[in-house]
């Protein structure tokens, strides 16, 4: 199936204009005209998002996407091959179906964890119940035996739904404010119980667990309409499952008002037990210095409450579309270049750490690598990374790119490095220049990243088709390159702790059994 481009006429004027402005390489131009007339993106979102669908590590819809994308590579002439990294615990999502029974029928809206064990057909029926206020941890081991049977309400409850945007245009400043106060009371009340409680967030589940209870309900707003960030269970045996702010709310109010809600929740997954784990690696391999290698970097798995569209499907098919482009109108590069996309970032960087560790050889003669990780908006940062030269190159590879991109792009010279956070990292870490293309966030943290609402109608296709073509310059221009890079690293801030330079960070291994018992 073909996603037809609503706005080709559009495309074409934009591609009229940035070529106009680089007359100087015909190369360029053509990577130009390439990106905006012929694009692809629309289609490798589609099938990434909808067709494969959410990328999870283990699950059978991550497997399916690296061979869709090997099957993708190929059909575009280029080498591809999925790499052994690792394992992970196989498993695989099914329906989960919430209702509430008592003292009304609702469906509710929420999904069950990632990891969680499966329900039976029948699902579990049971009253909820939400924690007590208490005096201290002997107060909660008393009350602990009162959840045997019960489904448990483990989140703090909203006040309102609302975000703050929402309030801040309609609402007074003297009611916005009253709010905010309230929240802010809540929010104390209730961390200072749990801290009461002797267990954190992350601990209570397995407790329950032991107590008796029968189920676990979460609700992680994310501080936007109807999202909420999905993660994994922490659970056995019992379901954890997470229900939107409103469905929530309306539960916990019923148990406290006194009403005792029943609810059952029907979870349906399946154990697959330890199952490989891959990163798909591209390559176009160079012609004068194959030993030298530029990099297109991006994390392919994702969580699973949405689809990962922006996180990370849009770096996905950035590096995907720049590696096409590339192939059709420089197909013979100097240096070889190679397209990561990564498994189990989400983890822990695992798969690119992986990849640094088992390929030293790479690593030591890489010229650039390139990630795009933060959202479907256009590159608005670029950052050195510490390397104390790379004013010099990226500022030279950067000048070809139209202006109507790179006016947009703040850069940092030299920056420091990264300490974690995306794939880059993992190669700065060993010394290798990796830059972050870090874009605008299109209120990424609160309604895309990691959330139920991360799915194809958020991604902003013209910003990404920029992207694809500022990647595709860059790599050009790191390929054409007659230097090899410089990896001299500046002198880092001082750390405020220690009054000393910050030391640079150092390659960690990746997770190559992960969650495996």
């Amino acid at each position: 199936m073909k996603i037809k481009h609503t706005y080709l006429l559009l495309t074409c004027l934009l591609a009229t204009t940035l070529i106009a402005q680089q007359k100087e390489d015909p190369i360029i131009n053509a990577l130009i005209a390439e990106a905006t007339q012929n694009s692809q993106l629309e289609e490798l979102a589609h099938e990434v998002t909808d067709v494969v669908g959410p990328r999870l590590v283990g699950t059978p819809q991550m497997q399916n996407a690296h061979n869709w994308a090997v099957e993708k590579y190929k059909s575009w002439g280029i080498e591809a091959r999925n790499e052994k990294w690792g394992e992970w615990r196989g498993w695989e999502r099914g329906i989960s179906h919430i209702d509430m029974l008592e003292p009304r029928v609702q469906s509710l809206r929420g999904t069950q964890l990632a990891w969680n064990p499966s329900t039976s057909k029948n699902g579990v029926t049971a009253s909820v119940i939400t924690l007590p206020e208490v005096v201290n941890a002997a107060a909660f081991e008393k009350w602990l035996p009162s959840v045997k049977g019960k489904i448990v309400l483990i989140s703090k409850p909203q006040i309102t739904g609302r975000p703050d945007y929402n309030w801040e245009e309609f609402a007074t400043e003297k009611s916005f404010e009253k709010m905010k106060r309230q929240r802010d009371s809540l929010s104390n009340l209730w961390n200072d119980n749990m801290q009461r409680t002797g267990y954190n967030s992350r601990e209570l589940p397995e407790i329950l667990e032991k107590a008796g209870a029968v189920g676990i309900v979460t609700s992680n707003w994310s501080r936007g309409f109807g999202v909420n960030k999905i993660f994994s269970a922490r659970t056995k045996k019992i379901p954890t499952v997470d229900l939107e702010l409103e469905d929530y709310g309306m539960l916990y109010r019923l148990e406290q008002s006194g009403h005792t809600p029943k609810i059952n929740i029907t979870a349906i997954s399946k154990e697959l037990g330890a199952v490989p784990t891959f990163n798909t690696i591209a390559e176009i391999k160079g012609t004068e210095k194959p030993d030298e290698y530029i990099i297109l970097s991006a994390h392919f798995d994702s969580w699973d409450g949405g689809t990962g569209a922006t996180d990370n499907g849009t770096g996905t098919i950035v590096m995907m579309e720049a590696m096409r482009v590339l192939k059709k109108i420089y197909p013979n590069p100097k240096r070889t270049i190679l397209v990561g996309l990564w498994g189990s970032e989400e983890q822990g960087l695992n798969g690119s750490r992986a990849f640094v560790e088992d390929h030293p050889e790479i690593v030591a003669k890489l010229q650039a690598s390139f990630n795009q990780d933060n959202g479907t908006g256009r590159v608005v940062r670029l950052n050195g990374g510490g390397f104390l030269r790379s004013y010099d190159y990226l500022t030279r590879w950067l000048q070809p790119v139209p202006d109507e991109i790179k006016d947009e792009i703040e850069t940092t010279f030299p920056g420091a490095p990264a300490r974690g956070g995306s794939d880059y990292a993992s190669f700065q870490a060993a010394g290798a220049p990796g830059f972050s293309l870090s874009s605008l966030n299109w209120s990424y943290w609160n309604y895309t990243w990691h959330t139920n609402r991360d799915t194809y109608d958020k991604i902003i296709f013209d910003d990404v088709r920029n992207n694809v073509i500022l990647t595709a310059i860059l790599t050009y221009m790191a390929s054409e390159d007659p230097e090899f890079t410089s990896r001299e690293q500046a002198v880092l801030p001082i750390d405020r702790r220690t009054g000393e330079p910050r030391d640079w960070p150092t390659p960690r291994s990746p997770v190559r059994k992960g969650g495996i018992d």
